[in-house]
């Protein structure tokens, strides 16, 4: 995979190393089903999340996938909460 961002530029230029997934990722409306694969790449993450929230020994970015797997978990209760109002 030549477009490998690699541990050194994701720890030494979290920004950048976004910014070239990010680029990776625009093409992912040509794929066939992209869900299929961006699903369980999400249910992974929030699994991790879960797994290792309040461990004695963190993985490097652990906190910054925690800040943005409960950001997409507030938007999900918000989103469900609010179908359930109209509901009534």
């Amino acid at each position: 995979m030549g477009w490998l961002i690699g541990r050194t530029t994701v720890l030494s230029d979290p920004e950048k190393a976004r910014r070239k997934a990010l680029e990776k990722l625009q093409s992912i409306v040509d794929l066939d089903d992209p869900e299929s694969l961006v699903v369980p790449i999400l249910l992974d993450a929030i699994l991790m999340v879960e797994a290792y929230r309040g461990a004695r020994h963190q993985y490097d970015l652990l906190p910054e996938l925690t800040h943005s797997v409960d950001a997409l978990i507030r938007e999900l209760d918000i989103v469900e909460k609010s179908e359930l109002w109209a509901a009534e």
